[in-house]
């Protein structure tokens, strides 16, 4: 009887010892002996196959278990690239905060501050933004604005790093945007009929976003809004301006005279537009929008592995 109560009780023991690998398994995380080694093997696999979540469990796990071992400050540059590619730009931020704080002299500290540049760059995509074209010169300034500080901290401390010339890429693409934003707000204040507004609007893009796509948009908004204002002098000004450096702006007429009606405002959405309140019928009055004549196209693209120490 005891050597039947002794086998059920090994039995049992493997059975136990068994699920209990299988869910680490599911989980995961590495079943057996983890090791220093075991934990990283099992993240850089997951890296490699895209499971961001069950990478980031390991990365995290390996350094609560190792938090001085041999792979540890590895982890936590690769813990910032797997928030970062699971959409959670916070974490990533967060994570890449840590990793300065702690290692502020470490031979990869650029990467830390290049992909706190890279996570605000995204941050604020939705789903829709994620998969489905959408306009970002839209969307709240706020992210942009950030990045764009990340990516100049970035330039400053370390103007030779191999992240460099791409930060100054998406710098330049930030600006853009940061000016078109502008462009977008103005035209809201012709609708409102906030002439001044609009006139400031596109004399702050003028004056602190020069060579960017935008100022020529931002002259034909003072051109408008000074005219509207009735204020001749300054209209004139902004005018020859706008005549000299960009005589092909959809404003002027064939003749090069200054088209003062091609803002249609809301008269000029059409019947459908107004009686199903832009329903069935998505687009806003013409505005000003000359991107199609001066914006280049620029391509995003995928963040670059952590590099290996």
């Amino acid at each position: 009887m005891q050597a039947w109560k002794t086998l059920w009780l090994a039995l049992l023991a493997v059975l136990v010892a068994s699920c209990a690998s299988t869910d680490e398994e599911e989980e995961g995380l590495p079943s057996g002996n983890r090791t220093e080694q075991a934990f990283y093997e099992a993240a850089q696999r997951q890296l490699k196959s895209s499971q961001w979540e069950l990478a980031i469990k390991n990365l995290r796990a390996l350094e609560d278990n190792f938090p001085f071992g041999n792979y540890a400050e590895q982890a936590q540059l690769e813990l910032i690239y797997a928030y970062y590619r699971d959409y959670q730009n916070d974490a990533a931020i967060s994570a890449a905060d840590r990793f300065i704080r702690l290692h502020p002299q470490h031979r990869n500290v650029d990467y830390a501050y290049y992909m706190k540049g890279l996570a605000s760059f995204t941050e604020g995509s939705g789903l829709f933004e994620r998969f489905l074209p959408t306009d970002m010169t839209r969307r709240d300034p706020g992210s942009a604005r950030e990045s764009f500080a990340y990516f100049a901290q970035l330039m400053a401390r370390y103007p030779d790093s191999r992240y460099a010339p791409d930060a100054q890429k998406r710098m330049i693409h930030l600006r853009n945007l940061l000016a078109r934003y502008e462009i977008h707000v103005a035209n809201y204040y012709f609708k409102r009929n906030a002439y001044l507004a609009a006139a400031n609007r596109g004399r702050y893009v003028v004056e602190n976003f020069q060579q960017t796509p935008a100022v020529p948009d931002a002259l034909a908004v003072m051109v408008q809004s000074y005219h509207l204002l009735e204020m001749p002098q300054l209209e004139s000004t902004s005018l020859a301006v706008l005549q000299t450096n960009y005589p092909h702006h959809p404003a002027f007429r064939d003749d090069g005279t200054f088209n003062y009606k091609y803002y249609a405002g809301a008269s000029g959405r059409s019947f459908i537009h107004r009686i199903t309140l832009g329903l069935f019928e998505k687009s806003d009055p013409r505005g000003f929008d000359s991107r199609e004549l001066y914006n280049a196209e620029y391509r995003t693209e995928d963040a670059p592995l952590p590099p290996e120490l």
